[in-house]
């Protein structure tokens, strides 16, 4: 039997000989527990008994660099900020150091246009639901390749399916923590019901959210709706859309923009339905629980909302933050 008990040089000669395909897409990582930054995939690792390894007691952001700039950066701080300070995880650094961390992280890849991961933990220390006996808490950042999405969910748009995955109580909905168990279950339902998207639904029949999407519909008359953020993760992309969104009311072509409980039922009559992530910007559904939305095909208004919100990244606003000066 082959000896089990592995030195120092046998774990870093093992670590070094393990390459994966998706390693390619891990540019770099800054960890506070190793004081600085990796930029091999390899040690882009986080100790075992950190409570967010073990317990899902963390909390995190996802964010765009587009064009050497971090889109929405400062929303995503102040929710992060939010989750921590209701999960009573103290940030190790101030917003600042953070900021120039995730930027200096960024510039030793050279990109410009990238995805950031960023993770908050309770730390490190025993292997129990007490948050007592972490050292401390991590900052961990990761820059990696943004998903490609098939230009077909754009061109020919995708289908949604009512989740049997429980929504999560409001107060659990409304912090991005590491405990994404229902997420996960919810994401594996749609790969096995065939479809890109399952969307939980409250106890109402009113929607709730995708594994991690938001999603709005244009009615009948005119008006861009969203669930209510008292029952989901306030999506720093669909929040960004309904701003902007405004524009479109000025000019008369939507009637409202605003929060609601919206039923199923509604959305299948809507003249469209859309769903919003960080990654992928707009996404356009043609079809709900087996039933067509519209005509079937992408709308007009998702053409509208999805140039804009990509304007909107590019354009050098307030909610663009240079990485490179």
């Amino acid at each position: 039997m082959e000896e089990l008990l592995l030195s120092r040089e046998a774990i870093f000669e093992r670590l070094c000989a393990i390459s994966h395909e998706h390693h390619s897409k891990y540019y770099a990582m800054y960890s506070s527990w190793f004081g600085g930054v990796v930029t091999d995939p390899t040690f882009m690792l986080i100790p075992i008994d950190d409570h967010m390894v073990h317990r899902g007691d963390g909390v995190f952001e996802v964010f765009k660099c587009v064009n050497g700039a971090l889109y929405l950066l400062h929303r995503h701080l102040d929710r992060l900020e939010r989750s921590a300070e209701i999960t009573e995880i103290t940030l190790p650094l101030s917003r600042n150091e953070i900021v120039e961390i995730i930027k200096e992280t960024i510039r030793v890849t050279e990109k410009r246009d990238c995805l950031v991961r960023m993770f908050v933990s309770r730390g490190p220390g025993g292997f129990s639901a007490n948050p007592s006996e972490s050292v401390g808490s991590q900052l961990y950042v990761v820059i990696t390749e943004i998903p490609k999405y098939p230009e077909e969910h754009y061109t020919k748009g995708v289908r949604i399916k009512t989740s049997r995955i429980p929504m999560k109580p409001s107060f659990f909905a409304s912090v991005k923590s590491c405990n994404y168990l229902p997420n996960v279950l919810m994401s594996m339902e749609a790969e096995k019901e065939g479809v890109e998207f399952t969307v939980s639904v409250d106890e109402n029949g009113n929607l709730g959210e995708g594994p991690t999407e938001n999603i709005g519909i244009i009615t009948s008359d005119y008006a861009f709706l969203v669930p209510r953020f008292s029952k989901v993760l306030r999506g720093t992309t669909v929040s960004r859309m309904m701003e902007l969104a405004e524009s479109l009311v000025k000019a008369r072509v939507l009637s409202y923009v605003g929060e609601a409980d919206v039923s199923r039922e509604e959305a299948y009559r809507a003249q469209e339905v859309m769903m919003f992530g960080t990654t992928f910007d707009v996404l356009p559904v043609v079809q709900f629980d087996g039933k067509k939305i519209g005509n079937g095909q992408p709308g007009p208004f998702f053409k509208k909302f999805l140039k804009i919100l990509r304007q909107d990244m590019i354009s050098g606003t307030k909610v663009a933050e240079p990485v490179y000066n």
